[in-house]
């Protein structure tokens, strides 16, 4: 009896007052209040804490452990560290315990460095049983992301193989991949690969695939797998992608105390395919699924989506997924739907930053100007040993793309389609770039005066890359003159900006008069005929200009009786005229002057202070328009007189010498020679803000 009953003397020791409990759950309540101030909120932590003092494991193990959480999340590093120590040798058990599996991932996350490294260190040689736990892998995988370089690695060598366990100095290296890993430890790579297969293929037994640090031992057994065994993973691993999984989800503490829910599982409905499109590592899987998949897997991953495409297209990851299907799949019925889907909400499409990108693809593919290096690296990923695979559905070619000056990757698909047919079946046949017009048309005013639906109102109305839809459809002409029309509106007329002078809408208006002749004959007519000389200075004469420097002879004899004049008499500068003072601002930056010592820096000075009094190098080009000619390379080419004079004091200060004595130069010119323009106000208020 005497023994017996010692057990249940622990077990009723260890049991909350129930006083306690409450006490506890009513602060909890309080700290949750919207309008709780931070103040207030501080002092409940703090009285919620001391009530826990001495009790936190055993509030930590309990139902309560949602306060204890809640206190973890909102309470000052100092409240926090005692809490560390009392939970730390407990923190893996914690961790496979349904209540306190989200306090340790609060505490880790506001775990000082040293507390972190030393959760890290108890982690080892219990990464692989956590990941395989249900509950577990979620901390494993919150710790992986929080963690450093070498942390992350310490923690993917104990899932590649046993051995590496006993090599803690592998997690000092750099950058060292598995397959130099393996070489210089002198292991065998299918004994390597064959320990990975029995990881991963434990995790997809228990459907644990949604996090992070499984991606990436996934990625990194695909990258050392020979082909059958690299498809084999990937046929497994579609149809884990292509449905909902079980998913821990975290309740509210309040309604955790209040309703004892027991479903703490939650079937998603979203295939995980979705969610998983949160990392880089989900975006890597997934396009390993897509570009090297069967053509039922595709099918499959198609037919998951559906209802899904906007989600996808408006992350910033996703919109990447959501190019490479419509480049790759080749079953018309499939990608029609995406393409319907993408119709369906196309106002929201264009006006996003990530949602207009699966357009603007279908316009100009993998164009530069739209994705960044990053994304292009994205999009080009392959799995190894499967990249000389004969039916792959795509490829990445580098062409020189004349028109930015940079380089271009082009997708080029494969098969009885090549590129032009597909993006008209894309736009054509689906009737999307109809829709996309008359959509253009309805809000012209709007994407032309916004960083994201400018690019889309381009492509739209040049008709893609080497203008490939020219004849499709005769609205285009419509969309043309809206444009027109929208330019042709005298500046009093607006609220905001004239097209000409606004930031973005000038640039893009002169990429179409350049790109598209139609458009340019139309503009002309509609809006710059006899009125050239109100817009041959600031933003709107680069888009007067653009008449004269187009390389269609049609377009330069329309303007060019009309803007000689102009050129003839100072009041327009043409294109090169503007290249021979930006080349001299060079020269006389770099060629031609040596770098100065400190003691040479007002002789310098001198020289350029001449240079632009006497107008070798111009300063001045408006009434209150100025530019810094030493800083041609510069994104913002125009300033009012206060915002030059203030970028050049901030560049005489501490900057090398050549560029000091240069600016502390254009002070002395600004101060001595325009000295007009610093109480001047005859400049429209619109444009001051423009120049600012």
């Amino acid at each position: 009896w005497t023994s017996g009953s010692q057990p249940r003397e622990m077990s009723e020791s260890r049991k909350l007052d129930n006083n306690l409990v409450k006490e506890l759950t009513m602060l909890c309540v309080k700290m949750k209040y919207h309008n709780t101030t931070t103040i207030r909120r501080c002092r409940l932590v703090t009285e919620a804490l001391r009530k826990m003092d001495g009790k936190y494991l055993e509030i930590a193990r309990s139902p309560t452990a949602c306060v204890l959480q809640s206190c973890v999340k909102w309470c000052s590093q100092s409240e926090r560290d005692p809490v560390f120590v009392a939970l730390q040798p407990h923190l893996l058990d914690l961790s496979c315990d349904k209540y306190s599996c989200f306090l340790v991932n609060y505490i880790i996350k506001g775990a000082s460095k040293e507390q972190f490294a030393l959760f890290i260190s108890s982690l080892h040689g219990h990464v692989a049983s956590l990941l395989f736990h249900t509950i577990g892998v979620s901390v494993v995988n919150c710790a992986f992301r929080l963690a450093t370089l070498p942390q992350k690695r310490s923690l993917l060598l104990e899932l590649y193989s046993t051995e590496f366990q006993l090599f803690k100095d592998l997690t000092e290296q750099k950058s060292c991949s598995l397959l130099e890993t393996i070489s210089k430890l002198g292991l065998q790579k299918s004994s390597v690969l064959q320990h990975m297969a029995t990881v991963i293929q434990t995790v997809l037994e228990k459907g644990i695939v949604e996090y992070s640090i499984v991606h990436m031992v996934i990625l990194e057994y695909l990258i050392i797998a020979d082909k059958t065994s690299a498809l084999d993973m990937i046929h497994q691993l579609v149809p884990h992608l292509t449905r909902g999984t079980y998913a821990v989800h975290e309740l509210s503490g309040l309604n955790r105390l209040s309703t004892k829910s027991k479903e703490k599982e939650k079937r998603s409905s979203e295939p995980l395919l979705i969610r998983i499109m949160q990392t880089k590592e989900g975006l890597k899987l997934g396009l390993v699924c897509l570009k090297h998949g069967r053509e039922k897997d595709r099918k499959r991953i198609s037919k998951c989506l559906k209802g899904q495409i906007m989600k996808l297209a408006l992350n910033g990851y996703g919109c990447l997924f959501v190019i490479c299907l419509l480049s790759i799949v080749d079953d018309t019925e499939l990608y029609t739907e995406v393409v319907d889907e993408l119709t369906k909400q196309l106002k929201e499409l264009i006006f996003d930053k990530n949602g207009r990108r699966p357009l603007l693809q279908l316009f100009h593919p993998l164009c530069s100007r739209y994705l960044t290096p990053s994304d292009l690296v994205f999009l080009n990923y392959n799995v190894p040993s499967l990249v000389s695979k004969v039916n792959l559905d795509s490829k990445l070619d580098d062409v020189a793309d004349k028109e930015h000056g940079g380089s271009e990757d082009t997708l080029v698909a494969s098969d009885s389609k090549d590129l032009i047919k597909r993006q008209q079946e894309l736009l054509v046949k689906s009737e999307l770039y109809e829709v996309l017009i008359e959509t253009c048309i309805e809000n012209v005013g709007e994407l032309l005066r916004t960083n994201f639906g400018k690019d889309v109102l381009y492509e739209v109305a040049v008709g893609g890359k080497n203008n490939f839809l020219e004849g499709v459809t005769d609205r285009i002409h419509v969309l043309h003159n809206a444009i027109a029309c929208d330019a042709a509106r005298p500046r009093t007329d607006y609220i905001d900006e004239h097209a000409f002078d606004n930031y973005h809408s000038s640039p893009i208006i002169r990429r179409m008069i350049f790109d598209c002749p139609a458009f340019a004959a139309t503009l002309w007519k509609k809006a710059l005929q006899g009125k050239c000389k109100l817009y041959a200075d600031g933003f709107s004469s680069r888009v007067v200009a653009a008449y004269l420097e187009s390389p269609d002879s049609r377009v330069k004899d329309l303007a060019k009786s009309e803007l000689q004049p102009l050129i003839d008499g100072g009041i327009l500068k043409p294109q090169e005229h503007k290249a021979e003072e930006e080349k001299s601002a060079m020269e006389c930056s770099s060629d031609e002057w040596s770098e100065p010592k400190d003691t040479d820096i007002g002789d310098y000075a001198k020289k350029a202070y001449m240079d632009m009094k006497s107008g070798k190098l111009v300063v001045r080009f408006g009434t209150d328009r100025f530019t810094c000619p030493f800083c041609p390379r510069k994104k913002k080419q125009e300033y009012r007189y206060s915002g030059l004079l203030a970028h050049a004091i901030s560049q005489s200060s501490y900057h090398a010498a050549k560029v000091k004595a240069n600016h502390q130069a254009l002070v002395n010119h600004l101060e001595t020679d325009h000295a007009d323009a610093a109480t001047s106000s005859s400049m429209p208020v619109r444009h001051k803000l423009m120049l600012l």
